[in-house]
Protein backbone atom coordinates (compact mmCIF):
# COMPACT_ATOMS: atom_id res chain seq x y z
CA UNK A 1 0.00 0.00 0.00
CA UNK A 2 1.56 3.17 -1.48
CA UNK A 3 1.61 6.12 0.81
CA UNK A 4 -0.27 9.39 -1.31
CA UNK A 5 3.31 10.88 -2.20
CA UNK A 6 4.43 7.70 -3.09
CA UNK A 7 1.95 7.24 -4.83
CA UNK A 8 2.09 10.77 -6.53
CA UNK A 9 6.24 9.57 -7.61
CA UNK A 10 4.62 6.94 -9.05
CA UNK A 11 1.36 8.31 -10.91
CA UNK A 12 3.58 11.46 -12.65
CA UNK A 13 4.78 10.97 -15.93
CA UNK A 14 3.78 14.25 -17.58
CA UNK A 15 7.61 16.13 -16.78
CA UNK A 16 10.70 15.09 -15.44
CA UNK A 17 10.59 14.03 -11.90
CA UNK A 18 13.01 13.91 -8.96
CA UNK A 19 12.14 12.07 -5.99
CA UNK A 20 13.75 13.57 -2.73
CA UNK A 21 13.89 9.62 -0.83
CA UNK A 22 14.72 9.77 2.68
CA UNK A 23 16.25 7.01 4.16
CA UNK A 24 13.82 4.00 4.92
CA UNK A 25 11.34 6.08 2.95
CA UNK A 26 10.39 2.87 0.48
CA UNK A 27 11.93 4.40 -2.23
CA UNK A 28 12.71 0.93 -4.30
CA UNK A 29 8.90 0.37 -4.28
CA UNK A 30 8.09 3.62 -6.23
CA UNK A 31 10.92 2.61 -8.88
CA UNK A 32 9.22 -0.78 -9.23
CA UNK A 33 5.76 0.14 -9.23
CA UNK A 34 6.30 2.95 -11.18
CA UNK A 35 7.96 0.64 -14.08
CA UNK A 36 4.50 -1.33 -13.29
CA UNK A 37 2.27 1.58 -13.75
CA UNK A 38 4.02 2.35 -17.14
CA UNK A 39 3.23 -0.69 -18.82
CA UNK A 40 -0.14 -1.51 -17.48
CA UNK A 41 -1.91 2.24 -17.39
CA UNK A 42 0.67 4.06 -19.82
CA UNK A 43 1.06 1.10 -22.34
CA UNK A 44 4.83 1.87 -22.54
CA UNK A 45 6.70 -1.50 -24.01
CA UNK A 46 8.72 -2.82 -21.38
CA UNK A 47 11.43 -3.26 -23.89
CA UNK A 48 11.49 0.85 -23.62
CA UNK A 49 12.06 0.95 -19.80
CA UNK A 50 15.49 0.72 -18.41
CA UNK A 51 15.60 1.15 -14.68
CA UNK A 52 19.24 2.52 -13.71
CA UNK A 53 21.30 1.61 -10.30
CA UNK A 54 24.94 1.50 -9.00
CA UNK A 55 24.86 -2.21 -7.62
CA UNK A 56 24.56 -5.86 -9.62
CA UNK A 57 22.74 -6.31 -6.19
CA UNK A 58 20.64 -4.10 -5.88
CA UNK A 59 20.02 -4.65 -9.74
CA UNK A 60 18.98 -8.27 -9.33
CA UNK A 61 16.39 -7.07 -6.29
CA UNK A 62 15.09 -4.91 -7.94
CA UNK A 63 14.63 -6.58 -11.24
CA UNK A 64 12.98 -9.59 -8.41
CA UNK A 65 10.46 -7.08 -7.14
CA UNK A 66 9.65 -5.85 -10.42
CA UNK A 67 8.87 -9.71 -11.36
CA UNK A 68 6.03 -9.57 -8.86
CA UNK A 69 4.36 -7.18 -10.26
CA UNK A 70 4.51 -7.41 -14.18
CA UNK A 71 3.75 -10.89 -16.15
CA UNK A 72 7.25 -12.60 -16.79
CA UNK A 73 7.44 -12.12 -20.51
CA UNK A 74 7.26 -8.18 -19.23
CA UNK A 75 10.15 -8.36 -16.54
CA UNK A 76 12.35 -10.44 -19.22
CA UNK A 77 11.96 -7.42 -21.51
CA UNK A 78 12.68 -4.85 -19.37
CA UNK A 79 16.39 -3.17 -18.74
CA UNK A 80 16.85 -3.14 -15.42
CA UNK A 81 21.21 -2.59 -14.65
CA UNK A 82 23.74 -0.64 -13.32
CA UNK A 83 24.95 2.19 -15.24
CA UNK A 84 28.15 0.53 -16.63
CA UNK A 85 26.50 -2.41 -17.75
CA UNK A 86 24.26 -0.34 -19.72
CA UNK A 87 27.20 1.16 -21.39
CA UNK A 88 28.32 -2.49 -22.01
CA UNK A 89 25.44 -3.47 -23.71
CA UNK A 90 25.56 0.24 -25.78
CA UNK A 91 29.23 -0.71 -26.57
CA UNK A 92 28.43 -4.18 -27.92
CA UNK A 93 25.65 -3.00 -29.91
CA UNK A 94 27.64 0.36 -31.24
CA UNK A 95 31.15 -1.50 -30.97
CA UNK A 96 31.95 -0.09 -34.56
CA UNK A 97 31.28 3.61 -33.67
CA UNK A 98 33.52 3.09 -30.61
CA UNK A 99 36.33 2.30 -33.05
CA UNK A 100 36.36 -1.37 -31.13
CA UNK A 101 36.01 -5.03 -33.38
CA UNK A 102 33.23 -7.90 -32.05
CA UNK A 103 34.27 -9.50 -28.89
CA UNK A 104 36.28 -6.37 -27.33
CA UNK A 105 37.71 -7.11 -23.84
CA UNK A 106 36.76 -4.95 -20.47
CA UNK A 107 39.78 -4.85 -18.65
CA UNK A 108 39.55 -4.97 -14.46
CA UNK A 109 41.42 -2.63 -12.25
CA UNK A 110 44.35 -5.28 -12.11
CA UNK A 111 44.62 -5.10 -15.79
CA UNK A 112 44.21 -1.41 -16.29
CA UNK A 113 47.09 -1.04 -12.89
CA UNK A 114 49.66 -3.13 -14.86
CA UNK A 115 49.40 -0.94 -18.35
CA UNK A 116 49.50 2.41 -16.37
CA UNK A 117 52.42 1.03 -14.33
CA UNK A 118 54.38 -0.15 -17.50
CA UNK A 119 53.81 3.30 -18.98
CA UNK A 120 55.05 4.99 -16.25
CA UNK A 121 58.69 6.74 -15.44
CA UNK A 122 60.62 3.44 -14.12
CA UNK A 123 61.06 2.79 -10.41
CA UNK A 124 57.67 5.11 -9.55
CA UNK A 125 56.61 4.02 -6.15
CA UNK A 126 52.92 3.29 -5.38
CA UNK A 127 51.39 6.06 -3.89
CA UNK A 128 52.33 7.83 -7.04
CA UNK A 129 50.78 5.62 -9.08
CA UNK A 130 47.91 5.19 -7.08
CA UNK A 131 47.66 9.08 -7.59
CA UNK A 132 48.38 9.09 -11.45
CA UNK A 133 45.38 6.21 -11.64
CA UNK A 134 42.87 8.22 -9.77
CA UNK A 135 43.34 11.28 -11.92
CA UNK A 136 42.74 9.34 -15.10
CA UNK A 137 39.89 7.96 -13.46
CA UNK A 138 38.51 11.86 -12.71
CA UNK A 139 39.22 12.51 -16.05
CA UNK A 140 36.95 9.89 -17.27
CA UNK A 141 34.28 10.36 -15.14
CA UNK A 142 33.78 13.92 -16.13
CA UNK A 143 33.92 12.74 -19.63
CA UNK A 144 37.31 13.99 -21.12
CA UNK A 145 38.96 12.20 -23.97
CA UNK A 146 43.71 12.51 -23.31
CA UNK A 147 43.13 15.56 -26.03
CA UNK A 148 40.88 17.50 -23.01
CA UNK A 149 42.55 15.93 -20.53
CA UNK A 150 46.16 17.32 -21.26
CA UNK A 151 44.84 20.75 -21.54
CA UNK A 152 42.91 20.70 -18.86
CA UNK A 153 45.98 19.89 -16.70
CA UNK A 154 46.89 22.26 -14.00
CA UNK A 155 49.72 20.90 -12.10
CA UNK A 156 52.53 19.10 -13.03
CA UNK A 157 50.70 15.49 -11.80
CA UNK A 158 47.86 16.70 -13.92
CA UNK A 159 50.12 16.61 -16.84
CA UNK A 160 51.69 13.86 -16.49
CA UNK A 161 48.66 11.74 -15.85
CA UNK A 162 46.94 13.34 -19.22
CA UNK A 163 50.10 12.35 -21.10
CA UNK A 164 50.08 8.88 -19.69
CA UNK A 165 46.02 8.67 -20.26
CA UNK A 166 46.79 9.17 -24.25
CA UNK A 167 49.27 6.11 -24.28
CA UNK A 168 47.28 4.05 -22.03
CA UNK A 169 44.05 4.62 -24.74
CA UNK A 170 46.51 3.79 -27.26
CA UNK A 171 47.37 0.23 -25.64
CA UNK A 172 43.72 -0.58 -24.87
CA UNK A 173 42.76 0.07 -28.51
CA UNK A 174 45.88 -2.07 -29.82
CA UNK A 175 44.04 -4.77 -27.33
CA UNK A 176 40.82 -3.90 -28.58
CA UNK A 177 40.05 -3.96 -25.02
CA UNK A 178 38.17 -0.76 -23.00
CA UNK A 179 38.41 -0.20 -19.05
CA UNK A 180 35.49 0.32 -16.52
CA UNK A 181 35.05 3.82 -17.50
CA UNK A 182 35.18 3.88 -20.74
CA UNK A 183 31.81 2.09 -20.50
CA UNK A 184 30.30 5.49 -19.64
CA UNK A 185 32.84 7.80 -21.19
CA UNK A 186 32.73 6.16 -24.79
CA UNK A 187 28.84 5.99 -25.40
CA UNK A 188 28.76 9.35 -23.99
CA UNK A 189 30.63 11.16 -26.59
CA UNK A 190 28.71 8.66 -29.45
CA UNK A 191 25.69 10.15 -28.31
CA UNK A 192 27.14 13.70 -27.61
CA UNK A 193 28.67 13.52 -30.92
CA UNK A 194 26.21 11.54 -33.19
CA UNK A 195 22.54 12.53 -33.74
CA UNK A 196 21.48 9.43 -35.69
CA UNK A 197 22.31 7.10 -33.08
CA UNK A 198 21.50 9.66 -30.65
CA UNK A 199 17.73 9.41 -31.87
CA UNK A 200 17.76 5.76 -32.02
CA UNK A 201 18.66 5.44 -28.46
CA UNK A 202 16.31 7.50 -26.93
CA UNK A 203 13.49 5.48 -29.30
CA UNK A 204 14.92 2.68 -28.01
CA UNK A 205 14.50 3.73 -24.11
CA UNK A 206 11.82 5.91 -23.93
CA UNK A 207 11.85 6.30 -20.13
CA UNK A 208 14.43 6.02 -17.30
CA UNK A 209 14.15 5.33 -13.80
CA UNK A 210 17.43 6.06 -11.73
CA UNK A 211 17.50 5.04 -8.59
CA UNK A 212 20.95 6.61 -5.94
CA UNK A 213 20.81 9.72 -7.69
CA UNK A 214 22.64 11.40 -5.69
CA UNK A 215 25.72 8.87 -6.32
CA UNK A 216 25.92 10.13 -10.63
CA UNK A 217 29.12 11.70 -11.59
CA UNK A 218 29.46 14.25 -14.36
CA UNK A 219 29.93 11.81 -16.84
CA UNK A 220 26.68 9.51 -15.87
CA UNK A 221 24.63 12.50 -15.23
CA UNK A 222 25.67 14.14 -19.46
CA UNK A 223 24.34 10.13 -20.15
CA UNK A 224 21.06 10.44 -18.57
CA UNK A 225 20.69 13.98 -20.04
CA UNK A 226 21.79 12.88 -23.74
CA UNK A 227 19.28 9.71 -23.78
CA UNK A 228 16.65 11.73 -22.12
CA UNK A 229 16.27 14.64 -24.83
CA UNK A 230 13.99 17.25 -24.32
CA UNK A 231 11.23 14.69 -23.99
CA UNK A 232 11.96 14.56 -20.39
CA UNK A 233 10.65 10.52 -19.87
CA UNK A 234 12.84 10.37 -16.69
CA UNK A 235 11.99 9.75 -12.84
CA UNK A 236 15.37 10.86 -10.41
CA UNK A 237 15.42 8.59 -7.37
CA UNK A 238 17.91 9.95 -4.38
CA UNK A 239 18.88 12.30 -1.52
CA UNK A 240 21.46 14.45 -1.15
CA UNK A 241 22.09 13.56 2.46
CA UNK A 242 23.03 10.22 1.83
CA UNK A 243 26.08 11.34 -0.85
CA UNK A 244 29.01 9.83 0.77
CA UNK A 245 30.64 9.16 -2.64
CA UNK A 246 32.12 12.44 -3.73
CA UNK A 247 35.73 10.98 -3.17
CA UNK A 248 34.88 8.78 -6.49
CA UNK A 249 33.92 11.52 -8.47
CA UNK A 250 29.61 11.55 -7.24
CA UNK A 251 28.85 14.91 -7.61
CA UNK A 252 25.58 15.92 -5.52
CA UNK A 253 24.81 18.81 -7.28
CA UNK A 254 23.46 16.80 -10.23
CA UNK A 255 20.41 17.03 -7.99
CA UNK A 256 19.97 20.91 -8.66
CA UNK A 257 21.21 20.81 -12.22
CA UNK A 258 17.90 18.95 -13.38
CA UNK A 259 15.94 21.45 -12.53
CA UNK A 260 18.23 23.60 -14.78
CA UNK A 261 18.35 21.19 -18.07
CA UNK A 262 14.39 20.86 -17.23
CA UNK A 263 12.90 23.86 -15.73
CA UNK A 264 9.87 21.97 -15.77
CA UNK A 265 11.07 19.17 -13.15
CA UNK A 266 8.27 18.40 -10.61
CA UNK A 267 9.98 17.10 -6.74
CA UNK A 268 7.95 15.00 -4.61
CA UNK A 269 9.54 14.56 -1.32
CA UNK A 270 9.37 11.30 0.51
CA UNK A 271 9.55 11.94 4.31
CA UNK A 272 7.71 8.89 6.06
CA UNK A 273 10.36 6.52 7.49
CA UNK A 274 9.49 3.11 7.87
CA UNK A 275 12.51 1.45 9.37
CA UNK A 276 13.70 3.44 12.71
CA UNK A 277 11.92 4.67 15.67
CA UNK A 278 11.28 8.26 16.63
CA UNK A 279 14.21 8.78 18.90
CA UNK A 280 16.62 8.56 15.87
CA UNK A 281 14.82 10.08 13.61
CA UNK A 282 14.99 13.16 15.12
CA UNK A 283 18.66 12.62 16.14
CA UNK A 284 19.19 12.67 12.35
CA UNK A 285 17.37 15.93 11.53
CA UNK A 286 19.26 17.22 13.62
CA UNK A 287 22.37 16.65 11.95
CA UNK A 288 21.20 17.15 8.50
CA UNK A 289 19.73 20.48 9.44
CA UNK A 290 23.42 21.63 9.28
CA UNK A 291 23.61 20.50 5.53
CA UNK A 292 22.99 23.02 3.03
CA UNK A 293 20.14 22.23 1.08
CA UNK A 294 18.20 23.12 -2.01
CA UNK A 295 15.00 21.30 -1.25
CA UNK A 296 14.56 21.16 2.94
CA UNK A 297 12.99 17.84 3.74
CA UNK A 298 12.34 16.44 7.68
CA UNK A 299 11.56 12.44 8.39
CA UNK A 300 8.94 11.09 10.56
CA UNK A 301 8.02 8.08 11.69
CA UNK A 302 4.64 6.10 12.96
CA UNK A 303 7.03 4.01 14.96
CA UNK A 304 7.55 4.04 18.67
CA UNK A 305 10.52 6.10 20.27
CA UNK A 306 12.93 3.56 20.07
CA UNK A 307 16.14 2.69 22.58
CA UNK A 308 17.94 5.84 23.82
CA UNK A 309 21.42 6.67 21.55
CA UNK A 310 24.17 6.27 23.42
CA UNK A 311 27.32 7.68 22.31
CA UNK A 312 30.71 6.23 23.51
CA UNK A 313 33.95 7.77 23.68
CA UNK A 314 37.29 6.05 22.42
CA UNK A 315 41.08 6.70 22.81
CA UNK A 316 42.17 5.00 19.65
CA UNK A 317 41.27 1.43 16.71
CA UNK A 318 41.82 -0.48 19.56
CA UNK A 319 40.48 0.62 22.68
CA UNK A 320 37.42 0.92 20.07
CA UNK A 321 37.45 -2.62 19.28
CA UNK A 322 37.93 -3.77 22.70
CA UNK A 323 34.90 -1.66 23.90
CA UNK A 324 32.89 -3.67 20.85
CA UNK A 325 33.90 -7.18 21.63
CA UNK A 326 32.60 -6.52 25.56
CA UNK A 327 29.27 -4.87 24.01
CA UNK A 328 28.91 -7.74 22.36
CA UNK A 329 30.14 -10.37 25.43
CA UNK A 330 27.83 -8.50 27.13
CA UNK A 331 24.84 -9.59 24.86
CA UNK A 332 25.45 -12.82 24.75
CA UNK A 333 25.70 -13.32 28.80
CA UNK A 334 23.29 -10.90 30.49
CA UNK A 335 20.68 -11.01 27.76
CA UNK A 336 21.37 -14.03 26.02
CA UNK A 337 21.37 -13.02 22.75
CA UNK A 338 22.86 -15.76 19.91
CA UNK A 339 25.77 -14.89 18.39
CA UNK A 340 24.54 -15.16 15.12
CA UNK A 341 22.13 -12.28 16.01
CA UNK A 342 25.03 -9.49 16.23
CA UNK A 343 26.55 -7.37 13.45
CA UNK A 344 29.25 -4.86 13.55
CA UNK A 345 29.36 -2.82 10.70
CA UNK A 346 32.15 -0.71 9.98
CA UNK A 347 33.20 1.87 7.28
CA UNK A 348 36.19 0.44 5.09
CA UNK A 349 38.23 -3.01 5.63
CA UNK A 350 41.48 -1.22 7.63
CA UNK A 351 38.81 -1.66 10.46
CA UNK A 352 38.38 -4.95 10.54
CA UNK A 353 42.07 -6.07 11.68
CA UNK A 354 41.59 -4.50 15.23
CA UNK A 355 37.79 -6.16 15.33
CA UNK A 356 39.22 -9.63 14.72
CA UNK A 357 42.04 -9.50 17.25
CA UNK A 358 39.61 -8.49 20.10
CA UNK A 359 37.50 -10.70 19.00
CA UNK A 360 40.02 -13.63 19.52
CA UNK A 361 40.72 -12.35 22.63
CA UNK A 362 37.80 -12.32 23.76
CA UNK A 363 37.15 -15.57 22.63
CA UNK A 364 34.08 -14.52 20.78
CA UNK A 365 33.48 -16.81 17.02
CA UNK A 366 32.94 -14.68 14.26
CA UNK A 367 32.63 -14.52 10.23
CA UNK A 368 34.21 -11.93 8.26
CA UNK A 369 31.81 -10.84 5.13
CA UNK A 370 32.68 -8.66 1.96
CA UNK A 371 36.63 -9.56 2.70
CA UNK A 372 38.12 -11.20 -0.90
CA UNK A 373 35.85 -11.23 -3.57
CA UNK A 374 35.46 -14.87 -5.21
CA UNK A 375 35.77 -13.01 -8.83
CA UNK A 376 39.28 -11.47 -7.40
CA UNK A 377 40.82 -14.83 -6.43
CA UNK A 378 43.87 -15.37 -8.79
CA UNK A 379 42.49 -18.79 -9.88
CA UNK A 380 39.36 -17.21 -10.49
CA UNK A 381 40.99 -14.81 -12.34
CA UNK A 382 43.10 -16.78 -14.81
CA UNK A 383 40.12 -18.86 -16.01
CA UNK A 384 38.74 -15.45 -17.16
CA UNK A 385 42.12 -14.00 -18.82
CA UNK A 386 41.76 -17.70 -20.51
CA UNK A 387 37.86 -17.26 -21.41
CA UNK A 388 39.25 -13.28 -22.58
CA UNK A 389 41.71 -14.66 -24.92
CA UNK A 390 39.40 -17.45 -26.78
CA UNK A 391 36.81 -14.41 -27.47
CA UNK A 392 39.79 -11.66 -28.00
CA UNK A 393 43.46 -13.14 -29.28
CA UNK A 394 44.43 -9.01 -29.59
CA UNK A 395 44.00 -9.14 -25.35
CA UNK A 396 47.65 -9.62 -24.50
CA UNK A 397 47.34 -8.24 -20.49
CA UNK A 398 44.95 -11.43 -20.53
CA UNK A 399 47.76 -13.62 -22.67
CA UNK A 400 50.57 -11.98 -20.45
CA UNK A 401 48.86 -13.74 -17.08
CA UNK A 402 48.07 -16.75 -18.50
CA UNK A 403 51.21 -17.49 -20.57
CA UNK A 404 52.28 -19.48 -17.82
CA UNK A 405 49.49 -20.39 -16.26
CA UNK A 406 50.54 -23.42 -15.45
CA UNK A 407 53.40 -23.50 -15.72
CA UNK A 408 55.28 -24.09 -18.89
CA UNK A 409 59.12 -22.35 -18.10
CA UNK A 410 58.18 -19.53 -20.69
CA UNK A 411 60.72 -16.58 -19.64
CA UNK A 412 60.70 -13.00 -20.27
CA UNK A 413 63.94 -13.44 -22.97
CA UNK A 414 61.35 -16.31 -24.82
CA UNK A 415 58.38 -13.64 -25.04
CA UNK A 416 60.87 -11.13 -26.50
CA UNK A 417 61.86 -12.94 -28.77
CA UNK A 418 58.21 -14.44 -29.90
CA UNK A 419 57.06 -10.47 -30.68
Amino acid sequence: MLNPQQLAAVEHCDSPLLVLAGAGSGKTSVITEKIAWLIARKHLSPSKIAAITFTNKAAREMRERVSKLVSTEDAAALTVCTFHALGLKFLQIEHARAGLRRGFSVMDADDSESIIKELSPKGVKNDVLWGIRGLLSRAKNGGLSPEEALAAARSPAELEAATIYDMYQQRLAAFNAVDFDDLIRLPLRILEADEECREVWRERLRYLLVDEYQDTNDAQYRLLKVLTGERGGITCVGDDDQSIYAWRGANPENIDQLGHDWPNLRVIKLEQNYRCGKRILRTANQLIANNPHLHEKKLWSDHPEGAPIRVLECKEAEHEAERVAAIAAALAERHRARWHDIAILYRGNFQARPLEKAFRLARIPYHLTGALSFLDRAEVKDVLCYLRLLTNPSDDAAFLRVVNVPKREIGSTSLLESC
